[in-house]
């Protein structure tokens, strides 16, 4: 019999937003065939519900998923509401629990939460009224030095003591795991396991064709992002490049400023820039295989799941020396390059060097590397075995 394991995520692909948390749903895909798996989610709704909360049950599929959600205004007063959503998530979490335990028609004998913190704290509470084990991954890039601030102590504290009562704490990257121990946030079970790519999907094209310009893909978060400094370095190599192009595919709160920002530099008007919008995961790997550079000029990163699809499609990269970026392009730039954050100078020979050089990337070797270690196939092994380890068997 399988061991019976509960997902408990923050994100999640979800009926707001299907793109999500799907790095999460990739993980609890890899793990499917190793272990009975069911998600339980839970949010705040980003528009009306009928009633105080919703749940949308899917019970017969492979995964047994519950996804609730709960009025952003439960009351209209700011103050109470606050604590009410809080009481809410808890209470969805509550009744989660034990409609999967009726599916089941037994407890779940682990635990594994995907981020903190309102996850790990309803996990703890199973453990300390029903004795089961959790374990935790972490993604979050609040616990990068350039966001620890945020941190309340409050949190801080709490976090703490959720990971250490924990069987074991997972991060995608090694550089995200020494952010958490520098915030004392540790636990003597830890291990690294990367993130999942499609590596069906994400595959170079067969057969070759002829690879043309830039491709970034991401969320318009700008403080993160630093998409604007593209755009300037776009706009610095095309006179002497008149057919370079750059492809965007993304969405979020900064793309009003963006668009902007490549008119002004006049990317739009010959067509030099294109916004893509937010694409299905097909048309992405489409993009990726028609490309000649991935790139991500990025303030702050944890472990890109766009980097790892870029490999899988044969697609070198220019990105910056942030985060777990460096775990993924290393120096002998087989992979593609690394820069400084906010360098436009570097970031604008890195990809001349690119576009100028093709031939000095293997494509089948990128998609070899990234079916090693970063397939479905491969990554599920290693969280089965993560299981065997924490559990003691």
């Amino acid at each position: 019999m399988k061991l019976r394991v509960l997902m408990l995520p923050k994100w999640y692909p979800n009926r707001y937003d299907d793109q999500d948390g799907d790095f999460v749903g990739r993980h609890v895909a890899a793990i499917a065939p190793h272990a009975q798996v069911a998600v339980l989610f839970a949010a705040v709704a980003r528009g009306p519900l009928g009633a105080l909360t919703e749940c949308d049950a899917d019970l017969t599929g492979p995964v047994p998923t519950l996804r609730y959600y709960y009025r952003a205004r439960p009351t209209g007063l700011a103050a109470l509401d606050k604590v009410l959503k809080l009481a809410l998530y808890f209470w969805c979490l509550g009744r989660g629990y034990r409609q999967l335990v009726r599916h089941w028609g037994a407890p779940p004998q682990l635990v594994h939460v995907h981020v903190l913190l309102r996850t790990g704290l309803f996990a703890w509470w199973l453990q300390l009224t029903r004795r089961i084990p959790y374990v935790i991954t972490e993604h979050w890039t609040l616990y990068l030095p350039q966001n620890a601030h945020r941190i309340g102590a409050l949190r801080r504290r709490l976090t703490q003591q959720v990971v250490r009562a924990a069987a074991g704490l997972h991060t995608v990257s090694k550089n995200l795991g020494g952010a958490l121990g520098q915030l004392g946030i540790r636990n003597a079970c830890t291990v690294v396991i990367p993130n999942v790519v499609d590596t069906v999907l994400f595959r170079p094209a067969e057969p070759p064709v002829a690879r043309q310009g830039l491709l970034h893909v991401a969320a318009f978060n700008e403080q993160a992002k630093n998409l604007s400094g593209l755009l300037r370095v776009v706009a610095r190599l095309r006179p002497a490049r008149p057919g370079l192009t750059l492809r965007i595919a993304g969405y979020g709160p900064a793309e009003t400023q963006l668009r902007q920002l490549a008119a002004d530099l006049g990317l739009l008007q010959d067509g030099t820039v294109t916004f893509l919008g937010k694409l299905p995961t097909e048309a992405v790997a489409a993009e990726m295989r028609r490309a000649a550079c991935f790139v991500l000029f990025s303030n702050y990163e944890n472990l890109p799941c766009v980097l790892i699809e870029a490999q899988a499609s044969g697609l070198p990269a220019v990105a910056t020396h942030v985060g777990g970026v460096p775990e993924l392009l290393p120096p002998d730039g087989t992979r593609g390059f690394l820069v400084a954050p906010a360098d436009e100078d570097s970031l604008t020979q890195a990809l001349t060097n690119v576009l100028e050089h093709p031939q000095q990337f293997d494509a089948a070797a990128l998609h070899r590397h990234a079916e090693q270690h970063f397939s479905q196939q491969a990554v599920g092994q290693q969280f089965a075995t993560w299981y065997d380890v924490v559990l003691g068997d």
